[in-house]
């Protein structure tokens, strides 16, 4: 679900979220894994969903986030668009689930530190994070780095079109395939950081 990142994450061990189903909602998935050319429409469709959650959401959602390889200019990418909203605490569902699937989002995971709810068409995932996690800083991190780096952006963009020529079983078993080089751009990319002065 999450294999693209090692996160670090303290639960709240109340009643109510041990009653909640955990993991993939409605089990494993095979769906097509497609590699499409960067389509110019992508920015438009992440500003429009942006104004959906900051509609459904008001001040409760603190940051939303163009991320993954849509918001990458000039990158081939499956066409899904993902966005990182950040809230305060993502354990506490009551305070900001019932307003994204009233918005008409559906809700796909639920572990430690992050869900993520997605349109019924599949086009568009929301990661829902907290505010300041290693989940937050990692997504962008990475985003900036390939926007800034054109032989990593090439890196990424030749491993996905590899293994999009693959069968796979499911989505995640494609993004756990890329983790390597995602854990290796991620050094690079601390190493960038560190000399630019990035910040999230």
């Amino acid at each position: 679900m999450a294999a693209e990142l090692d996160l670090t994450v303290v639960t709240r061990p109340d009643d109510a979220a041990r009653s909640r189903p955990t993991g993939l909602i409605g089990g494993i998935e095979k769906r097509e894994i497609r590699i499409v050319p960067a389509d110019p429409a992508w920015p438009g469709r992440f500003e429009a969903e942006r104004d959906r959650i900051r509609t459904a959401l008001s001040a409760r959602a603190l940051r939303i986030d163009h991320v993954g390889s849509t918001s990458v200019p000039g990158l081939a990418a499956k066409p899904i668009v993902d966005i990182d909203l950040s809230v305060a605490d993502v354990e506490d569902e009551d305070d900001y689930l019932p307003a994204l699937l009233d918005a008409g989002y559906v809700l796909r995971v639920r572990e430690p530190g992050h869900r993520l709810v997605r349109t019924p068409e599949l086009d568009v995932q929301v990661h829902v994070c907290p505010t300041g996690s290693d989940w937050e800083r990692r997504h962008l991190l990475f985003r900036d780095r390939l926007r800034d780096d054109d032989a990593d952006r090439r890196l990424y963009q030749d491993l996905k079109l590899r293994l999009a020529q693959q069968d796979w079983p499911d989505m995640n078993a494609y993004s756990d395939a890329k983790g390597p080089l995602i854990a290796e751009i991620l050094v690079r990319a601390e190493e960038w950081a560190a000399a630019t002065g990035w910040r999230p």
